[in-house]
């Protein structure tokens, strides 16, 4: 079987190729997959070798296949078509405003924005479609989205009620006109009060999972985020970040950029102590915050844009969640007993 033919087998709905680095060790071809391909399963990869759907250099694999550098790999799994997906589902959803143009909904962690693979249910989107009849579909097939945000990202997303809306909103977050506001809160004592990111943001061809800023017109898409410290705990910092561009994982890519990982951000290194002292105590209390927040520190606070039918400019703002503002009570308390420490 060519290329060509696996990429347009009509049974086969994904399609995935990965180039393994020239200084690769030998690895299991289930494994590597595993490492590269958001949200799939051991198991799903090893049912997909079964059926000689796992190729290296062209040629079919078992899973046991040792990887090696240099090689091309790629894997075609079968799942129902994005349409069957779109099932409503009584879930329940935070809907902080809503008229006959747009609906504002404040999303919690944990949930999925629309379905895909390894998430064919439960999402934002299903709940959506369960409570309002006929919402416009965009090229995607997504209907209402005309952004999102990651699953453990808590916060606000505007959802369209009609072609109309669509358009105009989506037309606003593509000229970069809206304003969307996060809190953080991030590994370390960040040096300025307030600063600029700049740098393209593009895959990360060693690890398919994460997104990496490249230099300057090489690879990726341009992204720039403004920040703001809010307040220093020592080891942590609360900041601000308002987005002038919408990249995948924009804020938490920059900040690691800059060497501030999002606390507990496990995708890009979060989830370890990165400052302080790894001593009984202390890494009992950041093992506790872990526990409560179980997620990335990171919460879409406030979004505003030009409403699509009065044309005035409309702004919502969100609490932080009960998560969020625990482990921020715990670190204010933490780092007033502590302050000899930093």
């Amino acid at each position: 079987m060519t290329n060509e033919q696996i990429s347009h087998d009509e049974n086969l709905h994904e399609h995935y190729n990965f180039r393994a680095d020239k200084g690769q060790d030998p690895l299991r071809v289930d494994k590597f997959l595993m490492n590269r391909i958001e949200n799939s399963t051991r198991n799903k990869i090893q049912q997909a070798a079964r059926s000689g759907s796992v190729y290296v250099n062209g040629f079919v694999v078992k899973s046991n296949y040792k990887v090696k550098g240099n090689d091309q790999v790629q894997v075609l799994f079968t799942y129902p078509q994005y349409e069957n997906l779109l099932v409503p589902e009584k879930i329940p959803i935070e809907v902080v405003y809503q008229d006959e143009s747009l609906i504002i909904v404040n999303k919690p962690a944990g949930m999925v924005v629309h379905p895909g693979h390894g998430n064919y249910s439960g999402t934002l989107i299903n709940g959506l479609i369960y409570m309002f009849d006929k919402l416009p579909v965009n090229n995607n097939h997504r209907p209402g989205l005309v952004h999102r945000i990651d699953k453990d990202t808590s916060g606000l997303l505007v959802v369209a009620k009609s072609e109309s809306s669509m358009t105009f909103l989506a037309k606003q977050f593509y000229d970069k006109t809206t304003t969307r506001e996060y809190l953080a809160l991030v590994w370390g004592n960040v040096e300025n009060e307030t600063g600029m990111i700049e740098g393209n943001i593009g895959r990360n061809p060693k690890n398919r999972l994460q997104m990496k800023v490249f230099p300057e017109n090489e690879n990726g898409k341009p992204a720039i985020t403004q920040y703001k410290v809010l307040k220093r705990y020592g080891y942590v910092t609360l900041i601000s970040c308002k987005l002038e561009t919408g990249r995948t994982h924009q804020i938490r890519v920059h900040m690691k950029h800059i060497g501030h990982i999002i606390f507990n951000d496990e995708r890009y290194g979060g989830d370890q102590i990165l400052k302080g002292t790894n001593f009984t105590k202390y890494k009992q209390f950041v093992e506790n915050c872990f526990k409560i927040m179980p997620r990335q520190a990171l919460h879409a606070k406030t979004l505003g844009f030009v409403h699509p039918i009065s044309n005035d400019y409309i702004s919502f703002d969100s609490e932080l969640p009960e998560d969020f503002s625990s482990v921020i009570s715990k670190w204010d308390k933490y780092s007033r007993n502590s302050q000899n420490y930093f």
